[in-house]
Formats: C-alpha cells, sequence, structure tokens
C-alpha cells in the first residue's frame, strides 16, 4: 500500500513538473522564424578576433530569449552568421550572400571590428536593414547622415568626452590642451570633445598632433604654458608622450593629465626600448593623472531582464568557451553581445504590435519595405533595459549609453575616484575616496587672476569727509547769519538772497566731496572690504549720475550768484549817467536761473541719451609674493563712464569754461567801480578769480591723474573745498567782521557806515547836478558855435566895405564930384543889409546873465 501510494505521488508530481514545463517552455512547433544575419570576427591575422567569446554570448542570448513566454510571442529567433576575418572586403563579400540567399533576414547582428562596420552599416541602408553591432567603437560610426540604420551595445570611443566635461566642471577648469596621435579613431574623438566643450563654454586653447615622435608635440604644449592636457594616443604611443613630458617638465603641481583608461595597469613599467625614459622617470610625470574608460558590464550585480545578474551571466558563460576566459578574444565584451540580442529581442516585439495596428506583420518585410524599417529603427530608438553590460539604451547618434570609470594614479597605483552616469550627467564619486596631487590641491587650468580692487585710503576719505562737513557747517553758519541780519542796510545793499542761493551751491558741491569716495560693491575683496566705504552695486548708477547733477547744480548756484552780481555791475558801469542805476534782485535771480535751467537741460539729455554706469578699469597683472601659489593679482579701478561720454564731457567743458573766462573778463572789468547797490561787488570779482584759477588747474590735472584713486580724489576734494573756504571767507568775513564792530541790537547805519558809502539821497542829488551840468555845457558850446559863426560874418561884411569903399573912390578920381547927400541905390543897398545883418548879430549875443 505504501509503495502504491508513493508510486501514485511520484507520478502526480511528474505530471505536475511537465505540465509547469510546458507552460513556460513553448515547443517550436507552429512558431515563426525571424532571422537575424549575424557577422562574428574569428578567425583571420592583425584584426581582432572577438568572436570568439562574443559569439557563445549570442548564442547564449538565442536561447534565453526563446524561452521567454511573453517575449516575441508565436515567434523564434534564428541566427545566420559567418566569419569576416575581421576584413572590409570579406565582410561585405559575408553580406551579399546572407541577404541573398534564403531564408529572408529581418536585421543584422554585427561586425565586431569598427573598420568592417564602416562598410557594412554604410550600405545596409541600400536594403532597409537596421545594423546592431557589439564591438564597433570608432566615433565615426556616431555619423547619423552617413550611418543612418546603424546601433551597438558598444560603447563609443566619445562616450568618454562627455566624462571629460564633467570633470573641467567639477574642477573648474574653463581652458583645457588636447596632444592627440593621428589616427582616424582619435580625429573623431577630439572632433566631439571640442564640439563639447564648445557647448560648455570651455576653451581649448591649443590642439597638438602627431603621427610617430610626439616631442614637438609636447613642446609646443609647454611653450602655451598648457595646464590641463587631454591625451588620446595607444600606449607604446603613451610611454613616448610621458617620457617628453618629463624632458619638458610638463607635470608637477601646475599640470594635470587625462588620458585613456584601458590600458594595462602596468603600461608604463613595459620595457620599451624605443622610449628614452626609465618606469620610474615615467611614474614621476604620470603622478596624479586621471584616467576614463567606458564600463562594459553591470556594476551593481543586479538581476537583469533575462533573469541573471552579471555575475551568473559570466558562470553560464564560461562553460561554453573553449578556453580559459582571461585568453579568449571578446571575453571582456561578451556581455555586450549579449545584450545586443536581447535589445533586437526586445525592438521586434515592439515591431510586431505596432505593424498589426497596420495590418502588417514583421515576418513579411522585404528590404523595399521602408515602412516596417522605419518602425522598426523606432524601436530600436526608444529600447532601453537593464542588462548584464548595465543600463542598455540609445542615444540619437545610435550610440549605447554606458557609465564611465574614472581613475586616479597615486604612487604608481590606480584607484577609483568615481563613475560619470550618462543618464544624469553627473559624477557620482566613491564614498570616502581621497584625491591625490602633487601639492595638496588640483592644479588651476591657468595662473589665477584675482582681481583686487584698488579702493580709497580710509584715513584720506575721512579726513575729506570731515573738512567737506566742516565747510557745509561754516556754510549753514553764513546762511544763518545772512538771515539773521537780512534788516541791516549792509546785508542788504548785498542782496541776500543771492548769497544764500550761493550758500546752497556750496554746500551741495561740499556733499560731492562724500559722493566722489563712495564705491561700489561689485568686485569681491574681502581684504580690503573692512576699509571701504561702499555702496550696494545695483545703486552704483545713480551714484554716478548724482555726482554729475550735485557737482554741476552746486557750480552753477554759488558761481552763478557771483556772475550775475558782476554781470550786473558791469552792466550799471556802462549805462548812461541819466539813466537809473537801481539794482532788481529779480535781475540776479534770471542770471542764475537761466544757467540752471542751460545745466538741467544739458544733464537731462546726457542722462536720457547715454545714462552713466560704472566701469571697471583693469591695470596689469601683479604677481603674487608667491609664486608657487600660481596667483597673479589684477588691480581694478572702478570709473563712472557712459557711451560718448568724451563729447559730453567736452560740451560741459566748453560750456563751462566760456563761462568762467567770461565770468573772469567782467571781474576785471569792473576791479575799479563801487556801486552802492551791490556793496561786495569787489569781493565777489575776488572770488571769481580764485574760482576761476583753480578749476582751470583742476580740470587737467584731473585727467592726467585720473588712475591714481587716491591723488585724483585728494586733488578734486581739496579744489572744490579750497574754492567753496575762499568763497565764503572772501565774501562773509568782512560782512561779519563789520556787524561785530556795531552795537548790539542797533539795526541802523553808524557814522562811519555814513562816511563811507554815500545815502540814497545825495546819491540822487548827484546825479541831478550832474545832469545840469552838462546840460549847460551843451548850451555854452551851441552860444560858442553861433558867434564863430557871427564874427565870420562879420569880417565877411569889413571885407565888402573896404573893397566898396576903393571902388568909389576909384570912381570919384575919374568923375565929377558926387553932389552932397546922394547915394546910389547900390550902395544904399549894401548898406541897409549891412545894418539890418549887425542889428541881428547884436541881439544873437549872448547876455551877460545867459553867459
Amino acid at each position: 500500500m505504501m509503495s502504491d501510494r508513493m508510486h501514485q505521488y511520484q507520478s502526480v508530481l511528474l505530471l505536475l513538473a511537465c505540465v509547469t514545463i510546458s507552460t513556460r517552455l513553448p515547443t517550436t512547433e507552429g512558431l515563426k522564424d525571424l532571422v537575424l544575419a549575424g557577422i562574428f570576427p574569428i578567425k583571420g591575422e592583425g584584426g581582432w578576433a572577438g568572436g570568439v567569446g562574443c559569439y557563445p554570448a549570442a548564442e547564449m542570448a538565442l536561447e534565453h530569449v526563446n524561452t521567454q513566454s511573453d517575449l516575441l510571442p508565436g515567434y523564434r529567433l534564428v541566427l545566420h552568421w559567418n566569419d569576416s576575418e575581421c576584413e572590409p572586403g570579406k565582410g561585405i563579400t559575408i553580406l551579399y550572400d546572407l541577404l541573398y540567399n534564403p531564408p529572408q533576414k529581418i536585421m543584422l547582428l554585427g561586425p565586431g571590428c569598427s573598420t568592417v562596420t564602416t562598410t557594412i552599416a554604410e550600405a545596409a541602408k541600400m536594403w532597409n536593414l537596421i545594423v546592431m553591432s557589439y564591438g564597433s567603437s570608432s566615433p565615426a560610426l556616431s555619423d547619423r547622415k552617413r550611418f543612418t540604420t546603424f546601433f551597438r551595445t558598444h560603447p563609443s570611443a566619445n562616450l568618454n568626452n562627455p566624462a571629460y566635461v564633467q570633470l573641467f566642471k567639477h574642477y573648474g577648469w574653463t581652458k583645457i590642451n588636447i596632444i592627440q596621435e593621428a589616427e582616424e579613431v582619435f580625429v573623431s574623438n577630439v572632433e566631439d570633445l571640442e564640439r563639447l566643450c564648445k557647448i560648455a563654454n570651455i576653451d581649448i586653447v591649443t590642439r597638438q598632433s602627431f603621427l610617430k615622435d610626439p616631442s614637438e608635440a609636447v613642446r609646443n604644449l609647454n611653450r602655451s604654458d598648457a595646464r590641463i592636457i587631454v591625451g588620446l594616443f595607444y600606449e607604446t604611443p603613451a610611454r613616448k608622450v610621458f617620457c617628453e613630458a618629463y624632458k619638458n617638465n610638463l607635470y608637477g603641481k601646475r599640470v594635470v593629465w587625462l588620458i585613456i583608461g584601458w590600458y594595462a595597469d602596468n603600461w608604463f613599467e613595459v620595457l620599451d626600448p624605443s622610449v628614452n625614459c626609465t618606469a620610474d622617470e615615467l611614474r614621476v610625470a604620470l603622478e596624479g593623472h586621471l584616467t576614463t574608460e567606458s564600463l562594459q558590464r553591470n556594476l551593481n550585480n543586479v538581476t537583469t531582464i533575462s533573469g541573471m545578474s552579471t555575475d551568473d551571466f559570466f558562470a553560464a558563460l564560461h562553460p561554453k568557451l573553449k578556453g580559459s576566459p582571461q585568453q579568449t578574444p571578446g571575453y571582456v565584451e561578451s556581455p555586450l553581445a549579449y545584450d545586443a540580442v536581447w535589445a533586437i529581442a526586445i525592438a521586434f516585439n515592439r515591431t510586431i504590435i505596432e505593424l498589426a495596428k497596420h495590418g502588417k506583420l514583421l515576418e513579411d518585410f522585404t528590404y523595399s519595405d521602408e515602412f516596417t524599417k522605419g518602425v522598426l529603427y523606432d524601436s530600436m530608438q526608444n529600447t532601453t533595459f537593464e542588462g548584464v553590460s548595465g543600463r542598455v539604451s540609445f542615444t540619437s547618434e545610435g550610440d549605447r549609453i554606458a557609465e564611465t570609470q574614472i581613475e586616479q594614479m597615486h604612487n604608481g597605483v590606480y584607484s577609483i575616484l568615481g563613475f560619470y552616469d550618462p543618464y544624469k550627467d553627473v559624477i557620482n564619486f566613491r564614498a570616502g575616496f581621497k584625491e591625490h596631487w602633487v601639492g595638496g590641491k588640483h592644479p588651476r587650468d591657468e595662473t589665477q587672476m584675482i582681481q583686487q580692487l584698488r579702493t580709497l585710503d580710509r584715513f584720506l576719505f575721512w579726513s575729506m569727509v570731515s573738512l567737506a562737513a566742516f565747510g557745509i557747517l561754516l556754510a549753514i553758519c553764513c546762511l544763518i547769519f545772512n538771515i539773521t541780519h537780512r534788516m541791516r542796510r549792509l546785508i542788504q545793499m548785498s542782496h541776500p538772497n543771492t548769497n544764500n542761493l550761493m550758500l546752497i551751491g556750496i554746500m551741495l558741491c561740499l556733499v560731492t566731496v562724500f559722493l566722489l569716495g563712495l564705491e561700489s560693491d561689485n568686485v569681491q575683496n574681502k581684504e580690503n572690504d573692512r576699509d571701504r566705504f561702499f555702496s550696494p552695486d545695483n545703486l552704483y548708477p545713480w551714484l554716478c549720475q548724482a555726482r554729475v547733477w550735485i557737482l554741476m547744480i552746486g557750480f552753477t548756484l554759488s558761481y552763478g550768484s557771483m556772475f550775475a552780481k558782476i554781470w550786473n555791475v558791469h552792466r550799471l558801469s556802462t549805462l548812461a549817467k541819466k539813466e537809473s542805476k537801481k539794482v532788481e534782485s529779480w535781475q540776479l535771480y534770471s542770471v542764475v536761473g537761466a544757467l540752471l535751467a542751460m545745466d538741467v537741460l544739458l544733464l537731462a539729455l546726457w542722462t536720457g541719451i547715454n545714462p552713466m554706469r560704472m566701469e571697471p578699469h583693469k591695470f596689469p597683472p601683479e604677481e603674487a609674493k608667491d609664486t608657487e601659489d600660481d596667483v597673479e593679482y589684477e588691480p581694478l579701478l572702478e570709473q563712472c563712464v557712459s557711451t560718448n561720454d568724451t563729447i559730453w564731457m567736452g560740451v560741459i567743458f566748453a560750456y563751462k569754461g566760456l563761462f568762467l573766462i567770461f565770468g573772469l573778463f567782467l571781474a576785471y572789468e569792473t576791479r575799479s567801480v563801487k556801486i552802492k547797490e551791490l556793496n561786495d561787488s569787489r569781493f565777489v570779482g575776488m572770488s571769481i578769480y580764485n574760482v576761476v584759477v583753480l578749476c582751470i588747474i583742476t580740470a587737467p590735472v584731473t585727467l592726467i591723474i585720473n588712475k591714481q584713486h587716491n591723488a585724483k580724489f585728494a586733488f578734486v576734494a581739496l579744489s572744490i573745498m579750497f574754492c567753496c573756504f575762499l568763497s565764503m571767507g572772501v565774501i562773509f568775513v568782512p560782512k561779519v567782521l563789520e556787524i561785530y564792530r556795531r552795537k548790539k541790537g542797533d539795526h541802523n547805519d553808524s557814522k562811519k557806515l555814513d562816511d563811507s558809502l554815500p545815502s540814497r539821497e545825495e546819491e540822487e542829488k548827484h546825479q541831478k547836478l550832474l545832469a545840469e551840468n552838462e546840460e549847460l555845457k551843451k548850451q555854452i558850446q551851441e552860444k560858442e558855435e553861433k558867434v564863430k559863426i557871427l564874427n565870420e560874418r562879420v569880417r565877411q561884411r569889413a571885407a565888402e566895405r573896404a573893397r566898396l569903399t576903393k571902388e568909389q573912390e576909384a570912381a570919384n578920381s575919374k568923375e565929377e564930384p558926387p553932389q552932397p547927400n546922394r547915394i546910389s541905390p547900390p550902395r544904399q543897398t549894401i548898406a541897409a543889409e549891412v545894418a539890418r545883418d549887425d542889428r541881428h548879430s547884436d541881439s544873437a549875443l549872448p547876455s551877460s546873465t545867459g553867459a
């Protein structure tokens, strides 16, 4: 009984096992074949025989794919392949044989050699055939215009370039140098690196290439002061390059090399007769250099889409190899061939679904079927999965996206720093990783230029500001004095309101001293920040405008008030004697207002058309005291500039220059004129002399010392303050002293003031007498003219009488004596006219009273 039951139990278990196997492993009956054309390099001389390790991996992938019930249901993947021997000519022959012999091939797996792939992938588009390569790394295959249907699971040699760019960004390198071997693979690689660097705003300073001897290329790098150097060359030329680097001292704390990482770990210790350096010398030159290498296995060792981890894959592959894994060509690339088959299967699965929507079948594909080719291309482009070689996905160029391993050499040993993740475009540094740099820190891409702002000396700034504040206080005191004593005649006759305008202008000019010392905070210079009195950077353009506006308006109010007075003095001194010489306040205000309006108009146009901005002026760099630190300091000086500022300054200088010269002319012309209505005109003239002289000196000197910030600030500040102090002293000190000599509380003029200055009544009486005297002089001159005319007539009449007398005597001597008392008519007429003229002349003579 027990044996029968055991037998029945075993039968049930066997039946359940058979049912389970039948559900998981579909039979081949009724399955449609999807045939792949395969090309593997197995034999041949001088080429890569990677097919020895890759074909068993591809065969194992076919077995695993065909056992998946949810992948390609109703279909089976079949591979028809041949050996290309890594020869382009034989490879194209095999392609023709595979394509034109049944069955119909839907896709091509391979080739493994880049030279064969270049030929086949370019021709495959003629048959609308998608190509999936597992071993080609040439960057030239990334040209989508040339290889329109090409994909590969082997990372492109260009895949290291994004890792390079991220390293540049991580260490802040913006200038790099490149040295390459003159091989097609490296030329394409460098071109892609240049493209990425351009996008990342990284400059390639120099690019050197060599064919066999790298000595000249290395010397050129040294002459160009290369710091960050990317080297692209094979292992044997690498030893020659670093031997030359050692000879040219192109290594150490200022230089870092980035080279390919797929060399053997002890590649620099290999005995090479063509290299004239020892292994120790090469180790010195290589200290601290970085390497990059694309990963070809899943580092996480997770379960992949096939249900195996990477370790499981290699464990399953080893029995299928004919020799030891280390001696099997293509063993390292075998995960790529395995994942290539899985990528094809997943793309086929998607294509079948898409074609069904259009009533098409994948097995009906022909070499002229562009529609199916397009659907299969899109499916392959969107394929992504976790494979034994890592995450599998493709770029728009058909390249495999894989992680890049970054290593650094320290004391002749490579250590892993981290991995570049192409999906996130970041470098994931290993936890606890430690960089080892010669000198203790990573090199710079060039001598570090530290911008150092030249700031005003703190003591100088506060000294000038203190003096300016004292001047403002004096101006306020003068303003209070002027307002307090405005009812005194001495102050009234100096037009106190005009003097108030002058004081306001002086205060504005002194405020400018403070504004000239303010600086922006646009340059980080913590060493000098404590010695600066800075303004926020975003307000600095407004500060530039404020300096010009306040200084020009202050100058116009102060100097313009003095100009208005001296102009009125000159006007009154040239008036006719009988004209009124009274000075009205509005006349002074109108002059100052007109000058101020011109300033406002000019400044408004300048600000509106070409507003001011802050622009630092750079001086020649200065080397740091510690030359080993590879640092230079670049002095900067803040300046307020604007577009066409030369033109605007020229207009202002010309306008103000004429203004000053004209004021100087008026002051000179009126130097001895005394006008009662402007009793401080002589003091105003003295102030004008001083202001003009100082302005003439200050303007050119300021332009000469424009780049010497301390000297310029001190000179301009002292010039402004000297003008202001001098003007206030010359104009207000005499008034203060005069008021001080008077009695307290007495707002009337003293006798001394009456003596020194005539009263208004006396001035009017004097003017009236002068006018009467002028009138009398005119009358006397008229009388004298009439006397001259009458005397001339008397002389003429006397001459006429003498002539007539002579004629009469001559006539009497010839004729009888005329009758007494008888006068000829002509003689009577003449006598009458003479008598009439005599009476008229007598009446025209001035009387004694009139004389």
